[in-house]
């Protein structure tokens, strides 16, 4: 059931100085881009914000910059831009696959990248790809930019490391050539759905050996988290499936699941080894590796 939005001053800045300086001034205020989750938000009273600043003015923040080893992607970049996006697709494919994945056309024509971030949703299926790229996020102030890393960016549900004057300007995810990877998601629907577990992973395979691997999972903790049991159980071993098995059952190691009205916090639990298990699998496979019995 929803409700009527609160009474709010509304403000539109038109650069990014522009913005920078306003929210400097403001106390009291929540930035809106899609608003898919904003305005939700206030019409059930969980913010009601003085004021609402909307970025939509700041073109400055729309953008998909392809520097070879690195895509800086603005925050304000619709998801179905990078969708749409062939530097996504080729440099980034496993954000490309997350993002394929994520809610419809109309509300991926209205989201953003920055918002998915920003809003910080445990179940915010960007994230974990973001984490095992090991991307940079850019924020920015009156007081200039700061750069951290997307596994230091979320303290816990809706809750960031952003200053109340700073915003998030730039995603900045580095570009792995050779490397396999897979995005995998589980929900209560097939399309259009929050993740129950979502997985990314990314890795790299030498002489048959695990020469490094990302595993990074969203909706199983209070916040997107990296599975450094698992990683660190696999790297330098050699690639079997009995070796997978055996490290993707510690990853009940690096979460700590909630029951909710999606799912039981035992079947997040469960969930989370099968997915890890064939999110590899299916990684090894892009890069020529069959695991028999994976």
């Amino acid at each position: 059931m929803f409700y009527s939005l609160p009474c709010f001053e509304y403000y539109r800045p038109g650069s990014l100085e522009e913005l920078l300086e306003l929210i400097d001034r403001l106390s009291d205020y929540r930035i809106i881009a899609g608003g898919s989750d904003l305005l939700n938000d206030m019409r059930i009273g969980r913010y009601r914000p003085r004021a609402v600043v909307d970025i939509n003015g700041v073109r400055e923040l729309d953008y998909i910059v392809n520097e070879g080893s690195v895509v800086r992607i603005g925050a304000l970049a619709r998801l179905q831009r990078l969708l749409e996006s062939s530097v996504i697709r080729e440099k980034t494919p496993l954000l490309y696959e997350a993002v394929y994945n994520m809610a419809s056309w109309q509300i991926r024509c209205r989201a953003t990248i920055g918002g998915n971030l920003c809003n910080a949703s445990p179940a915010a299926d960007t994230a974990p790809p973001l984490l095992a790229y090991d991307a940079e996020l850019v924020l920015a102030s009156v007081n200039g930019e700061r750069v951290v890393k997307a596994r230091e960016f979320f303290r816990g549900p809706r809750e960031t490391v952003l200053e109340r004057n700073e915003v998030l300007k730039e995603v900045r995810v580095p570009v792995y050539s050779g490397w396999g990877w897979c995005f995998s998601k589980f929900g209560r629907r097939n399309s259009f759905t929050l993740s129950i577990v979502s997985v990314a992973v990314l890795l790299s395979v030498e002489d048959n050996v695990f020469k490094d691997i990302r595993v990074a999972l969203g909706s199983v903790a209070p916040r997107p988290v990296r599975a450094a049991s698992v990683e660190e159980a696999l790297r330098g071993r050699n690639v079997s499936v009995d070796v997978i098995e055996e490290a993707s059952r510690l990853v009940v190691n690096d979460i700590s699941p909630i029951s909710d009205v999606r799912a039981s916090e035992w079947y997040r639990r469960k969930l989370s080894i099968v997915l890890v298990r064939d999110s590899i699998v299916k990684a090894l496979e892009r890069i020529g590796y069959r695991v028999s019995g994976g």
